[in-house]
């Protein structure tokens, strides 16, 4: 009988894993693999998401059978294309991002995927694109939330966010293990506060039910308790 090992633990991951990881799994298109690119060579270029974890908000928006998703923090569009593409034809993404400059770079790239009357921008302060949302009656509307911007008005995107997802529906929250930082009590940054607050707060929040996901810069999944 062979040996079976098991890990009561996540394992971490060296390069030559994380390597193997993408050549077996990660199935990027040419244009993702293009917009990853360009990206690099932009500054704050390590905003964008890694391919695997845009992978996996695809498969998570398949899965729960999004059709109107939101996305607060657009930079460039990986993550937007990524969740868009797994949507049906007459789905809906609406993305808030205040960067006409790096949205530009987006517009660009929904246009060669074919998928820019899926997508929808609202340029401006996400909280009041949000408020505005639910102002026009679209509480409840949503199936999908990714929360990928400002980390200090996290917790406002987040409440503003449960009020406009549908119950059962499926919030995504970016950077929640901010490259271990939050792990350090010395480490005092207002970011790190923040997003140590935001993990603090959620885990709490008996409005639904979390995984905090060791994907990319760790990524906690929130679903909106149906009772």
């Amino acid at each position: 009988m062979g040996f079976c090992r098991l890990s009561n633990r996540t394992l971490s991951l060296s390069d030559r894993v994380y390597d193997y990881l993408l050549a077996v799994s990660v199935k990027e298109s040419d244009v993702l693999a293009q917009l990853r690119d360009e990206t690099a060579g932009i500054e704050f270029s390590e905003m964008q998401i890694a391919p695997e974890q845009g992978q996996f908000m695809a498969l998570l928006a398949k899965l729960i059978g999004a059709r109107r998703v939101l996305e607060i923090g657009t930079f460039t569009g990986y993550s937007s294309i990524s969740i868009a593409s797994a949507l049906p034809e007459d789905g809906e993404l609406i993305c808030c991002d205040d960067s006409e400059e790096w949205t530009a770079m987006a517009k660009k790239y929904w246009r060669l995927s074919g998928l820019e009357d899926r997508i929808q921008l609202k340029l401006g302060d996400a909280s009041r694109t949000l408020q505005d949302l639910i102002d026009a009656g679209e509480a409840g509307a949503f199936d999908f939330i990714f929360i990928d911007a400002d980390k200090q008005n996290y917790v406002r995107y987040y409440e503003l966010s449960l009020q406009l997802l549908r119950d059962g529906g499926l919030i995504a929250v970016d950077n929640t293990l901010w490259s271990g930082d939050v792990a350090d009590p010395a480490n005092m940054e207002p970011a790190t506060r923040a997003i140590r607050y935001f993990n603090e707060m959620i885990r709490q929040d008996e409005r639904v039910e979390i995984s905090l996901v060791p994907i990319g810069d760790g990524l906690t999944l929130a679903r909106k308790s149906t009772t």
